[in-house]
């Protein structure tokens, strides 16, 4: 279905009643992949992500010599960790590792391949050289490690590493959490202690908690005290992992609730979520939404909308997914605290504005964030930017506005190969 060159969004008669599980988990599949690889021991993982993005992490670290086998629907991904001892790792030049537009990993993997030591060269598609990532080569400089960017900014990213020596490092928070969660993976492999401090506000900080609590699943600790986290020398541990539901990818489904006036379930995801996306369905409260919490399982329930004023920063992954939702509530809603998704694979405020317009919305942005006042929607070809989050946030429109057409469906294979199919299936039945 994705293969197609656009995709028109059925509208729905009634409102949508039903459960649903996501897949699992980028964030936390990408995280899991680098301690099982930097780990002693084997590691099995279950409910792995089947998505571009984990391809990408998998195949690089094949490449510098990781035994991972896969089974062929990924339910199960069995990983020989190394200790930090390439198998492949390059001394003489440089090998080459293509990781697509995944920010995740050409950041953790710059830290990860850092720690362990040989020559790198880390480049991606042409959106991912616009992409900053000068700020993590800078902070792995002052651990040890020779790590260059052109134009000291941007990818591709040239590593010459003996491994890391340890010591103070600093990294700017403002443009992206994944700087200091790369670092963080790495840091237990650094010859002596590590500490990381974080200059500037910190973006979307459950990641960062993410993070540490993967690493905690692994065997490592983490000591943070107020502006700093802490690191000694230790050793990953290979274990068996279940990776939990995707919380970005559930958002789409609540929104569903809220914007069809009906009733959803996502199962495996609570408040003990790993993930802070799970906080997406406190915005559809606060906009008239009932919300239920149950074990290991959240219920949206959709109510008269109005607009809010909310600060996204800690849950900027589903700032699209609530622009959405916006269009059908009553008054303006204001989103801020977001100026670093103008780096994410497109700029997700100026051209999440321009296809909000286009849809008859009234958008005003400024350096943060936008504001939204819903109007007469009309029938469009929404343009995606390549960007899987702005095809399925803005699909949903289409659930009660007629001629919503997605151009590039096919973007959504980077973390939801199986977006629209599980969509349909699920408003089928509202459907008769």
């Amino acid at each position: 279905m994705n293969d197609m060159d656009a995709i028109e969004i059925p509208v729905c008669s009634g409102p949508v009643h039903g459960t649903m599980t996501p897949p699992g988990s980028k964030s936390i599949t990408n995280r899991a992949l680098v301690c099982a690889a930097l780990a002693e021991g084997q590691t099995t993982l279950l409910d792995v992500l089947d998505s571009e993005d984990t391809r990408v992490m998998i195949h690089a670290w094949q490449k510098v010599g990781i035994d991972i086998q896969c089974e062929s629907d990924f339910s199960r991904v069995v990983v020989q960790g190394c200790l930090g001892a390439l198998p492949k790792a390059s001394v003489a030049t440089p090998l080459d590792i293509f990781v697509q537009n995944s920010g995740t990993s050409i950041r953790f993997l710059a830290a990860a391949l850092a720690a362990c030591g040989g020559k790198f060269r880390l480049d991606g598609i042409p959106r991912m050289r616009q992409r900053p990532i000068g700020d993590l080569g800078q902070a792995l400089r002052k651990l040890g490690a020779n790590v260059t960017c052109r134009d000291q900014l941007f990818p591709p990213v040239m590593i010459d590493s003996d491994g890391l020596t340890g010591g103070f490092s600093e990294v700017a928070g403002d443009l992206s959490s994944q700087f200091l969660s790369g670092l963080l993976m790495a840091a237990p492999l650094a010859a002596e202690p590590v500490t990381l401090g974080v200059s500037g506000e910190l973006v979307s900080r459950p990641y960062v908690d993410m993070t540490c609590q993967v690493m905690k699943s692994f065997g490592v600790d983490v000591l943070q005290t107020p502006g700093e986290f802490q690191i000694r020398p230790q050793k990953y541990q290979g274990r068996t992992y279940k990776v939990e539901p995707d919380a970005s990818a559930a958002s789409y489904f609540w929104a569903i609730a809220a914007i069809t006036g009906g009733d959803v379930t996502v199962a495996g995801l609570d408040t003990s979520s790993l993930q802070g996306d799970v906080g997406f369905v406190e915005c559809l409260k606060a906009m008239g939404c009932q919300v239920e919490y149950k074990d290991r399982a959240t219920r949206v329930v959709g109510g008269r909308l109005h607009g809010i004023d909310v600060n996204m920063n800690s849950i900027s992954d589903t700032v699209q997914t609530l622009a959405a939702v916006a269009l059908f509530a009553d008054g303006t809603t204001t989103i801020h605290g977001v100026a670093h998704n103008r780096h994410k694979e497109t700029d997700r405020i100026e051209d999440l504005a321009t296809e909000l317009r286009r849809m008859g919305a009234t958008v005003e942005t400024f350096a943060d964030g936008l504001s939204i006042t819903p109007s007469q929607l009309k029938p469009t070809q929404v343009q995606t930017y390549n960007d899987h989050r702005m095809a399925m946030s803005l699909s949903l429109v289409g659930l009660r506005q007629s001629g919503i057409v997605i151009q590039n469906p096919s973007c959504t294979q980077k973390t939801y190969p199986k977006y629209f199919e599980d969509l349909f299936a699920f408003i089928s039945a509202a459907n008769g």
